[in-house]
């Protein structure tokens, strides 16, 4: 094998094991999104004044990891929150059970590939180990 093919091969197998977001993931998550985030956290992602956060170009999803944003999701979250750099105190609702970890994952996924953000898929698997740790406490 020569050295062009074998950096070919090598991408491809790196290429290979990374989670793929399809349009149709992206729609789903969309869809979800506005069906129940939207009227808090607005259309654009700029969220609503004091009361609920942004999600546009968010610090707090950037910095945060994936498995507290799921389960604060899934399990909803209340108290103090700090987002780019404003303080809110407010209630997040979890997600009505009608919602199956492929359309959590999609929902995040969504906002984490949007709004300015850049923090990738989130997976069913990923939701399904989240939701088995519990609420954060």
């Amino acid at each position: 094998m020569g050295k062009r093919q074998f950096i070919v091969f090598l991408t491809c197998f790196a290429f290979a094991g990374t989670a793929y977001t399809s349009a149709q993931d992206v729609n789903n998550g969309k869809k979800i999104f506005n069906e129940y985030c939207r009227t808090c956290h607005q259309e654009n992602g700029q969220g609503l004044g004091v009361v609920y956060p942004p999600l546009a170009k968010s610090d707090y999803i950037s910095k945060t990891d994936k498995q507290t944003i799921i389960r604060e999701v899934v399990f909803g979250k209340t108290g103090k929150v700090k987002v780019n750099g404003k303080d809110f105190n407010g209630m997040m609702m979890p997600l009505p059970p009608k919602y199956k970890d492929k359309d959590i994952a999609d929902v995040i996924t969504f906002v984490f590939t949007n709004f300015g953000n850049k923090k990738g898929k989130v997976t069913e698997k990923e939701v399904t180990a989240a939701k088995k740790k519990g609420k954060i406490k």
